[in-house]
């Protein structure tokens, strides 16, 4: 290495799932238990890059015009992503350790409950979650992601997920702060069919029976699967199942033609062109909730039994859905000279948003600018082990040090329902 040169900017060298055995030991004793990750960045065709997560404008299109911008940064995940023509590790996150690197995924097989707790490991046989920064310069397509009964059709699990906006990567709202969730209450599944029916005759009016809601920093929502949203240009903070699945109900966004075959990309071939069941995905009840935004929307609330002097735990995507806690997400700020120590449940993963300081043993910090395959430190996966024996978060820095992070299905004895902003704040 060039002396001078910039660590976080070396790539490691990526071990292969054989060899896996002897380094996570190491970095998980090393780390004791907390394990440093890589940026996991995700293309899609259909977007256009928002420019708030920090990866450096060269690098947009880093893998190539034809793949599209990349507008999403994966955290935790051992989830691929569904794209096509997708590299074979598109949307899985690598631990780094010495100079090099392993997927998590592998880590996750070889520690089993110790890494992600062993209720969620006897279960599920892996880590079941993951959330992403979604940063897109407008608004996208509307859309539902399917519902179990369905996405197992092809192979796959349903996917609910929630939103919060962080203030820190939202300086600027971009084209249209607005998203569109579910329909006006009294639309009818006809209303429906006729937008399908209308799809190759320009825009099929999908948006003219749903209700746009204005996006607010520092709040979030929460979508089950099956409701249709078209996400607006905020970017967002999404913890969610561990799947990718989609549809998009909408047929032209900003004048682009959207293909049938986003529609259908998670249909049986069978159920191509059955509107009957491409209604079905939808949740009705869900999407025409005459008290949607009741229902969904969610605002932080502090855990006063994890805040104190200096640091400040808030609760930002809570509550249950279909009446399972599926995941769930904190924002933790440390303010300067000051530090705490977590008593988590379960496992989680961190990502940082703003200021520098040190978890456990690990130094972290917030980058300004990333490239594409840089490794910066501020990324972070607690496992089971480091999150039984308590992590201690401590701010080094001259501005407060605040952390986003996600856990698995039912970590938490319990968590606040949604609504319950309303009694506290």
């Amino acid at each position: 290495m060039t002396k001078g040169a910039c660590q976080c900017c070396c790539r490691s060298v990526a071990v292969s799932s054989d060899n896996v055995s002897k380094i996570f030991q190491d970095a998980m004793e090393a780390g004791k238990g907390i394990l440093r990750l890589t940026p996991t960045w995700v293309p899609r065709v259909f977007m256009q890059p928002g420019r708030r997560i920090k990866l450096a404008p060269t690098d947009w299109y880093a893998l190539g015009v034809d793949r599209g911008g990349i507008n999403e940064r994966w955290f935790s995940s051992t989830t691929e992503a569904g794209n096509p023509g997708r590299q074979p590790d598109e949307g899985l996150s690598y631990v780094k350790f010495n100079g090099q690197k392993f997927l998590l995924r592998d880590a996750v097989a070889e520690g089993k409950g110790t890494v992600v707790g062993d209720k969620i490991w006897d279960k599920f046989k892996r880590w079941p979650v993951y959330s992403k920064f979604f940063d897109n310069l407008g608004p996208i397509f509307h859309h539902l992601h399917q519902r179990e009964e369905h996405a197992k059709l092809v192979g796959q699990e349903g996917k609910p997920e929630a939103y919060y906006f962080p203030p820190q990567l939202n300086a600027a709202e971009n084209h249209f702060d607005y998203t569109f969730m579910g329909f006006e209450p009294g639309t009818t599944k006809d209303d429906v069919k006729k937008c399908l029916e209308n799809w190759n005759k320009g825009d099929n009016g999908i948006l003219d029976i749903s209700k746009a809601y204005r996006l607010k920093r520092g709040t979030g929502w929460v979508v089950p699967a099956g409701v249709l949203h078209a996400p607006g240009s905020l970017c967002t903070y999404e913890p969610q199942w561990g799947s990718d699945v989609f549809g998009s109900f909408q047929s032209l966004i900003e004048g682009r033609q959207v293909e049938w075959s986003w529609l259908v990309k998670d249909v049986p071939k069978e159920k191509h062109n059955d509107f009957d069941y491409i209604i079905s995905m939808l949740d009705w009840e869900k999407n025409v909730d005459p008290n949607f935004k009741s229902s969904n929307y969610v605002e932080p609330i502090v855990d006063e039994k994890q805040s104190g002097k200096g640091y400040t735990d808030k609760w930002i995507t809570y509550g249950k859905i279909d009446g399972k806690q599926l995941f769930s997400a904190k924002e933790l700020t440390v303010y300067p000279n000051s530090k705490c120590t977590l008593n988590d449940n379960g496992a989680s993963g961190w990502i940082l948003v703003q200021g520098h300081g040190k978890v456990g043993e690990l130094t972290v910090d917030t980058p300004v600018m990333i490239n594409y395959g840089a490794e910066p430190n501020d990324e972070i996966f607690v496992t089971a082990t480091a999150a039984k024996n308590g992590v201690t978060v401590e701010n080094t820095g001259s501005e407060p040090l605040v952390v986003l992070r996600y856990f698995g299905p039912d970590t938490h004895p319990s968590t606040p329902n949604i609504g319950d902003h309303r009694k506290v704040n």
